[in-house]
C-alpha cells in the first residue's frame, strides 16, 4: 500500500471503473499538490466526471488506490467531508430561499465555518443577500454555489465546469475569486472545457482521454509546448524588384532567426522585418493534437507578443 504524502492533496494510482462493457476509467494515475489549482481537461466521455465523483466519495471504484487529504474516500467520515467543498456543474434546488438564508444555513453544517456575511461579500453577492435564489442570474447562482462550497473552510475544493454560461466579465471576476482562494491555501481541483481558463488559472493541468492521463504538466510546458519550433513568417521583395514573396521558416531560436533576417535584408540587427509574425502552438493546439481532434478550419498557432529586439 502506498504511504500518503503530506505534500499531496490527491493521490491516485491505477484507478479503474467500468459500467458493463464500458471501461470509463482505465488505470488512471493522478497527483495534486496542496495549495495549487489543478485543472483536468478532456473530451466528453473521457472519464473526468467519474474520476472526480470517486475522489469526492460519491462513487465506488473497481480497482486502484485513492487518497484524498490522506484518506480513502470510500472509508471517509464526517470529519473528512467537512474538509472538502464541492461545487457541482448545475444546482437548482432551494429556489425560494434567499442568498443570506442559504449561506447562514449551510454554515451550521460545519464545525468551524467562515463568517457567512464575509463569504457572501467575497463572492460578490452582498447586494443580492435578500434575493431569492430563483431571482439570480446564472453567474450569480454560480457564485452562490461557490459560497456554499467554501463556507466550511475546505482544504480542497472541487469545481465541475465552474464558469459554464458566464459572460466574459463574470468569468474574469470568478477567476480572481479562485486565485484568491488558492493564495489563501485552498487546493482547487476543477474540470473545464475552456482552454483559456485552464491556462489562466491552473498551476498544472492533466489531459484525460479514454480513462487515462495522456499528459500532466504546467500549461506552458504541456506536451513539450515550449520546446516546439516557432513558426516565423515574413515578406520579401523578389529579385530585381519582382513581386513580394510570403516566406515561412521554423526555428528553436526565433529572436536569433529574426535578427538574421533583418541583417540579411540590410536593415541592421534592430531593423523591422516586413510582415513579421512569430507563432507558437497554443494550449488549444497542443490539447487538440493530444486528443486526436483537428483544429478548426483556418485556425493557426497563437501569435506571440514578445520583444524581438
Amino acid at each position: 500500500m502506498n504511504t500518503p504524502s503530506l505534500d499531496l492533496a490527491v493521490e491516485v494510482y491505477g484507478l479503474r471503473k467500468h459500467y458493463g462493457d464500458k471501461q470509463a476509467v482505465d488505470g488512471l494515475d493522478l497527483s495534486v499538490h496542496r495549495g495549487e489549482i489543478f485543472a483536468v481537461l478532456g473530451p466528453n466521455g473521457a472519464g473526468k466526471t467519474t474520476t472526480i465523483e470517486i475522489l469526492e466519495g460519491f462513487r465506488s471504484r473497481d480497482g486502484g488506490s485513492v487518497r484524498v487529504l490522506g484518506v480513502d474516500p470510500a472509508d471517509a467520515n464526517r470529519v473528512w467531508r467537512s474538509q472538502i467543498g464541492i461545487v457541482l456543474q448545475t444546482a437548482n434546488d432551494q429556489a425560494d430561499q434567499t442568498v443570506g438564508e442559504l449561506v447562514h444555513h449551510f454554515a451550521r453544517y460545519y464545525p468551524h465555518p467562515r463568517d457567512p456575511d464575509e463569504v457572501i461579500d467575497a463572492v460578490g453577492l452582498t447586494e443580492k443577500v435578500r434575493n431569492r435564489t430563483r431571482q439570480l442570474s446564472g453567474g450569480q447562482r454560480r457564485r452562490l454555489d461557490v459560497a456554499l462550497g467554501i463556507i466550511g473552510r475546505p482544504e480542497l475544493l472541487f469545481l465541475d465546469e465552474p464558469t459554464t454560461g458566464f459572460d466574459p466579465q463574470a468569468r474574469r471576476s470568478f477567476w480572481d475569486l479562485l486565485a484568491g482562494l488558492r493564495d489563501g491555501g485552498t487546493t482547487v481541483l476543477l474540470t473545464t472545457h475552456y482552454l483559456d481558463e485552464a491556462e489562466h488559472l491552473a498551476d498544472r493541468v492533466a489531459v484525460v482521454r479514454d480513462g487515462r492521463v495522456l499528459a500532466l504538466d504546467t500549461p506552458a510546458d504541456l506536451g513539450g509546448r515550449t520546446a516546439r519550433h516557432a513558426i516565423v513568417r515574413w515578406t520579401e521583395q523578389g529579385n530585381d524588384g519582382g513581386p513580394v514573396r510570403h516566406c515561412e521558416g521554423r526555428t528553436e531560436t526565433p529572436k536569433a532567426f529574426v535578427r538574421e533576417l533583418s541583417v540579411r535584408a540590410g536593415l541592421g540587427v534592430d531593423g523591422e522585418v516586413p510582415g513579421l509574425q512569430v507563432l507558437r502552438p497554443s494550449l488549444e493546439d497542443v490539447y487538440l493534437a493530444m486528443i486526436g481532434e483537428p483544429p478548426a478550419a483556418g485556425q493557426a498557432a497563437s501569435e506571440l507578443t514578445e520583444n524581438l529586439q
